[in-house]
C-alpha cells in the first residue's frame, strides 16, 4: 500500500480554498495545468511510499503514540507559491512549529516501524503545503502563485493525525487523479 501521514482540513476550509482556486482557474493558461480535486487537498506530514501489509500494525501503533504526544494546534490555509514551474500550492499559517514537530514524529514512526529507507522520503525543512495544480507544459506559474498571496482562510484547530492510502489513477485515462482513502486517524493529545 502506498501510504502517508497527513492533516486533513475541515470542509469549511476546503470550501474557502475552492472559492479562491476558482479565481485561479479563470487566469490565462489555467487550462494547461492539471488541477487537483478538492478531495485530495491535505497537508502531508510524512510520506512512506509502498508499505508492506505486515508493517501496517506497527506503523499504526507508532502513529497513535505520536498523535498522543502532540497537543491540538491552530492552523489555517494561507498564502501560496510554486515549486519551480512544476507545482502551485497553498500554504499554512498558525502554529507551524507544532505542526513541524508532528511531521517529525510521523516520519520517525515510519522509520521505527520498518518503512524501508528507499521508500521513505524526507522533506527538510518541513514545508506545509497543499498541492493545487501540477504543470507538465511550458506554462509559467508565477501568476497563479501570486494569486494566492493575499489568501487567508479561517483558522481551525487540528485535532487528529490521519494515515492515508493513495490509490493511483487508472492508467490510460487522461486527467484522472489519485484517490485518497483515510485508513485510520488518531486524536492529538490523547
Amino acid at each position: 500500500m502506498r501510504l502517508f501521514a497527513a492533516v486533513l482540513p475541515p470542509g469549511s476550509a476546503i470550501a474557502e480554498l475552492a472559492d479562491e482556486v476558482a479565481q485561479l482557474k479563470a487566469l490565462p493558461g489555467a487550462d494547461r495545468l492539471r488541477w487537483t480535486g478538492h478531495d485530495g487537498w491535505h497537508f502531508t506530514l510524512a510520506f512512506y511510499g509502498e508499505v508492506p501489509d505486515d508493517v501496517l500494525p506497527e506503523l499504526q501503533e507508532r502513529l497513535a503514540r505520536a498523535a498522543g504526544r502532540q497537543k491540538p494546534y491552530e492552523l489555517r490555509i494561507a498564502g501560496g507559491g510554486r515549486f519551480d514551474e512544476r507545482v502551485v500550492w497553498a500554504g499554512g499559517e498558525g502554529e507551524l512549529a507544532v505542526m513541524g514537530k508532528l511531521a517529525d514524529s510521523a516520519e520517525a514512526a515510519g522509520r521505527r516501524a520498518g518503512v524501508t529507507a528507499d521508500a521513505h522520503r524526507t522533506y527538510r525543512p518541513y514545508h506545509p503545503h497543499l498541492t493545487l495544480a501540477r504543470n507538465r507544459s511550458d506554462q509559467h506559474l508565477a501568476p497563479f502563485a501570486a494569486g494566492m498571496d493575499a489568501f487567508k482562510g479561517t483558522p481551525w484547530t487540528v485535532r487528529e493525525l490521519a494515515l492515508m492510502r493513495s490509490h493511483p489513477p487508472q492508467p490510460g485515462i487522461a486527467g484522472r487523479q489519485p484517490h485518497y482513502e483515510k485508513l485510520a486517524s488518531w486524536p492529538l493529545g490523547h
